[in-house]
């Protein structure tokens, strides 16, 4: 298991842990990591880890399998079980996926807000990303409207808090019900949640910015229409 420190720390950008396993693949699992692992939508984040018989080596990609999160590393020579570890985040990158992911709960807060309408799906890069909706069709001057919105809680500099409840707590939350928290697995018996305050709450487990005014400037790219009841949101930011 490994502790996930990004979940109550978004702002860590060094860390030291100890590795605790290595796969055939050569990628190494620690006992505690920044490093976010794909998952939501978010992608990976990138960086280095550092130890004595190596040096400092680039982390190429980072994934979660159960409770073991595990680190793909530049080359063929991981550390070994029981090794000390540093690692280092690729900043720049984290704060403008963070800054994404953000965009990415007000723009559903506006769309909920203003047309009641639910997301069925999105995903991001640093600085852009889409996500998807029930409309059917777009309403006329759909566009403009919406990007015209979110800047406005954008400039609102909305604060965003994490927290954590109980699984059964979260579920009577009426305000949770359109994240579909009901399909964490049972075996959650914690949910963090999200909330950028006045505007959205949502069950997740991604990075965020503490308030929307580090978001920037949102613009939408294009709309799509990805068939019936669904039509797609491309944005941008600056």
């Amino acid at each position: 298991m490994t502790d996930q420190l990004y979940l109550t720390d978004q702002t860590l950008r060094t860390f030291d842990a100890t590795v605790t396993d290595v796969d055939a693949s050569g990628r190494v699992a620690l006992d505690r990591t920044a490093f976010y692992a794909t998952g939501g939508g978010q992608p990976n984040d990138l960086g280095t880890l550092e130890w004595a018989a190596r040096g400092v080596v680039a982390v190429v990609d980072v994934t979660k399998d159960g409770a073991t999160i595990w680190h793909t590393l530049e080359g063929n020579e991981p550390p070994s079980p029981g090794t000390s570890v540093s690692g280092v985040i690729d900043w720049d990158r984290r704060h403008q996926l963070m800054r994404t992911h953000t965009a990415m709960h007000i723009l559903c807060g506006v769309i909920w807000n203003t047309y009641r309408v639910p997301v069925t799906g999105g995903n991001m890069e640093p600085l852009k990303g889409r996500m998807d909706f029930e409309f059917d069709p777009l309403p006329e001057g759909f566009a403009h409207e919406v990007e015209a919105l979110v800047n406005a809680e954008i400039a609102a500099a909305r604060p965003i808090d994490v927290t954590f409840l109980p699984r059964d707590a979260a579920l009577e939350d009426a305000d949770l019900i359109r994240t579909k928290v009901n399909l964490i697995p049972s075996s959650v018996a914690e949910i963090r949640v999200v909330d950028i305050v006045g505007l959205d709450k949502q069950a997740d487990g991604g990075t965020h910015v503490p308030t929307t005014a580090e978001v920037g400037h949102f613009t939408v790219t294009k709309t799509e229409s990805k068939g019936k009841g669904n039509k797609r949101i491309r944005f941008e930011l600056n």
